[in-house]
């Protein structure tokens, strides 16, 4: 049976009423897309058990079980009942890389002839002080950077672009070194919607020392390094809560109290570039 005409897009529309971001909308258009083309467009349990062989072969892990991930939301979507017998694989057993400060002022130093290298350090400074995932970052604003105070909002607001894993906003804050930097930068003159477009920058770090979600890596481990209460490590970071019992019924903490807390442990933080 042929897929109907207009059901992918009738199906991006009712996930747009989620309040998902558009940048998540063309990644389940592209996943599903490039499903339905190998399909050639018709329901085949068959041909599609192929495709599903063929992404695993080619992908790793991680990146196979978001691709199946979209497909089988898809599928469930179109009343497909055999896609639930389809088990998904277990994440592999990981062990973090250690992000050290070598590590950022060697990416720094990679960059120093690159023309966007303004913008770049401070993106590299900003992350490493703030704990921001690579997607909050490039989501950010001018108006989302609070220089007198060195306070950094991470919206979640779908309809803006903006979006956070746990759907919440929140704040974190940023050290003396990323707020000169930041200010060069700006300072400078830009002409981006958003500070740090993700295209451009993804595509210069891609032979970088590290890649932009080191710098969250970088954030956890120094603050851990420093001392710092996992709790408040937890805020900033915008990590789920689930399961944490403290957090989620008893340890509430307001701006000042994080800010208080950030500034002990990570204000005067310096990469000495």
């Amino acid at each position: 049976m042929r897929i109907p005409d207009g059901i992918l897009e009738e199906y991006l529309d009712i996930l747009r009423l989620s309040g998902v971001t558009e940048g998540h909308i063309k990644e389940v258009y592209r996943a599903l897309k490039r499903y339905q083309k190998y399909i050639l467009f018709r329901f085949d349990k068959g041909k599609s058990i192929q495709y599903f062989k063929k992404l695993q072969k080619e992908s790793s892990i991680a990146y196979y079980k978001k691709q199946m991930y979209q497909i089988k939301k898809f599928l469930k979507y179109l009343k497909c009942d055999w896609v639930e017998k389809i088990k998904l694989p277990k994440n592999p057993s990981y062990s973090p890389k250690r992000i050290s400060k070598e590590d950022i002022n060697k990416t720094i130093e990679y960059f120093k002839d690159n023309p966007h290298f303004l913008q770049i350090k401070a993106l590299i400074l900003l992350g490493a002080s703030s704990g921001l995932r690579a997607e909050e970052i490039y989501q950010l604003k001018q108006e989302d950077i609070s220089l007198k105070i060195q306070k950094v909002i991470v919206n979640h607001n779908p309809t803006a672009n903006q979006s956070t894993k746990t759907g919440k906003s929140r704040i974190s804050f940023f050290n003396k070194e990323a707020m000169t930097s930041i200010q060069e930068y700006i300072g400078n003159g830009y002409s981006y919607s958003k500070l740090f477009p993700q295209t451009t920058l993804t595509r210069l770090f891609n032979s970088a020392p590290i890649r932009v979600k080191h710098l969250r890596k970088y954030f956890s481990q120094e603050w851990d390094r420093r001392g710092g209460p996992t709790s408040i490590k937890k805020l900033l970071m915008g990590h789920s809560l689930k399961g944490d019992v403290d957090l989620m019924h008893y340890n509430c903490q307001s701006e000042e109290d994080l800010k208080q807390v950030y500034d002990r442990v990570m204000l005067k933080h310096t990469l000495k570039c």
